[in-house]
């Protein structure tokens, strides 16, 4: 099937696995609209389009609705919701309000994206791809909101999968912990990042570049028969144990 010249969105497209998967995209001639908060624009790599970034804080639905119809004025093929956060807490300092923002942030930023796109996406018959964590699978302490949160974006990855079909198809993928601006606080100290890479039977972080190279696949043509799926980046860690 030919991949011909196509048009995505992708929130949170400015660092990390969303600026891997916006820069392979575009090098291969695809038209890539990104999302930033205000205080992220100055990071957009050098030699990108700022025309096609658009400023969109996550917890504002007119704005992520907005986003959708500017980036697809012409008709849109995909989108990609790289947003998360983690923000860990015991469960004794974790409030009501904090399970709340991580929802908002994760789940409900997501669902509001796709039902706004779900349109040009059904005319495209597009594709979405979403980010949930190891954290929805396995249990760590601390992190009752990111896991909570990321296990009911998988629930939403499913149910859209199965509304949105055969037009449009929506998969997630978790990773473990990558070596990213957002996860700056562990990688930066090479003590705590060496620690935490021993934990997987593939010893070592994730790369933003491989964890996007697995979206691109499936917001593509080539992943046409792949639907309703939750795929695991995480060196293993979230199905086997280490020796």
């Amino acid at each position: 099937m030919s991949q011909t010249q196509k048009t995505f969105l992708i929130f949170g497209g400015v660092g990390g696995i969303g600026e891997a998967l916006e820069k392979s995209l575009s090098e291969k001639g695809h038209t890539v609209f990104v999302t930033a908060r205000e205080e992220s624009l100055s990071k957009t790599r050098e030699g990108f389009d700022r025309n096609r970034v658009l400023t969109v804080d996550v917890f504002d639905e007119a704005a992520i609705r907005e986003a959708v119809q500017k980036a697809g004025a012409n008709g849109l093929d995909g989108i990609a919701y790289c947003v998360g956060s983690i923000d860990l807490k015991p469960l004794a300092r974790t409030a009501a309000a904090d399970l709340m923002k991580s929802f908002q942030l994760n789940v409900v930023g997501a669902f509001v994206a796709v039902q706004e796109a779900a349109p040009m996406l059904q005319e495209s018959q597009g594709s979405v791809v979403l980010f949930s964590s190891i954290a929805a699978q396995r249990g760590f302490a601390l992190h009752t909101g990111i896991g909570t949160a990321k296990a009911g974006l998988e629930g939403l990855a499913r149910s859209l999968a199965a509304e949105l079909a055969p037009k449009v198809r929506v998969n997630a993928i978790a990773p473990s912990l990558s070596d990213t601006p957002l996860a700056k606080g562990f990688t930066q100290s090479p003590k705590i990042a060496e620690t935490i890479a021993s934990m997987h039977p593939i010893p070592r972080l994730g790369d933003a570049g491989e964890i996007a190279s697995l979206a691109e696949f499936l917001l593509l043509p080539s992943a046409a028969w792949i639907t309703g799926q939750v795929f695991h980046v995480d060196g293993g860690r979230s199905s086997i144990e280490k020796k």
